[in-house]
């Protein structure tokens, strides 16, 4: 990937694509460009097959992204504000719904917006640092890129609510208590640990973890006999991958797999 964009950086490591949310002077916060830009981004890296695993941080060390750009709201219109959430909303649906995994590595504030975009990815690590939280409702708003949805998901419906109708920010080890995150680091190996992470999935199976991925965020969604049914579907499609027999291969010959994608 060798675009240029306006308010995100792209760096590639390896089977590793980083996206860097650069707008350090506003705290990372979300406009319309950084929206479009981070959707283009991922429409790329969906299509890219040489890319395993997408990384999602914010530049700099203070935040991940403090949320929507609040500057923008005295011109908006209801109109504006219902397309505005519906645009941000399709956007981190695309992160639920990509093909790969997507790992956050909150480097910093993660607030409103900045929750939602780290909610939508399938993993979560946090510098010791970090804040996060839905501080909408202190300004007369609700959370509208997911976050009344996708939090109740993550942290069941009591946590939701105190998170979302009292506005409270909560620090990285509490996020980590109530598995808001994955695992919370020092700010210095924020970064590496990332990177380990991102390395492991890359090195495994990719038809398989999509529909791990798509199993699990989909049949969360749905009763629970739909969502057998739907497992079941998805674990009979493995059977006609090169990389099942290449697994099985690997462990009959106690070898590391190498798989292909295929």
């Amino acid at each position: 990937m060798s675009k240029a964009y306006e308010t995100i950086k792209i760096e590639r490591e390896e089977r590793v694509l980083w996206i860097i949310l650069n707008r350090p002077h506003r705290l990372n916060a979300l406009n319309d460009v950084l929206m479009q830009e981070l959707a283009d981004a991922l429409d790329t890296a969906d299509r890219d097959p040489s890319i395993r695993c997408i990384v999602i941080t914010g530049e700099g060390d203070r935040a991940f992204s403090a949320g929507a750009d609040v500057t923008a709201f005295p011109k908006a219109t209801p109109v504006t504000a219902e397309e505005f959430s519906r645009l941000g909303q399709s956007v981190f649906s695309k992160i639920e719904q990509l093909s790969k995994p997507v790992i956050a590595a909150i480097n910093g504030f993660a607030l409103g917006g900045g929750l939602e975009l780290a909610l939508a990815c399938d993993f979560r690590i946090a510098a010791e640092h970090a804040e996060l939280g839905s501080p909408e409702i202190n300004l007369g708003l609700i959370p509208g890129w997911g976050g009344t949805q996708r939090l109740v998901r993550v942290v069941g419906l009591a946590k939701a609510k105190e998170l979302v109708m009292l506005g409270n920010r909560i620090k990285a080890d509490e996020a980590l208590k109530i598995g808001l995150v994955n695992k919370v680091v020092n700010y210095d190996n924020l970064r590496d640990e990332a990177r380990d992470l991102a390395k492991k999935l890359s090195e495994g199976p990719p038809v398989a973890l999509k529909y791990a991925k798509y199993a699990i965020n989909f049949g969360a969604q749905v009763p629970l006999e739909v969502g057998l049914r739907l497992e079941a579907a998805y674990m009979g499609l493995t059977f006609s991958t090169e990389d099942l027999m290449e697994g099985v291969e690997a462990f009959m010959s106690r070898r590391k797999a190498e798989f292909k994608g295929k």
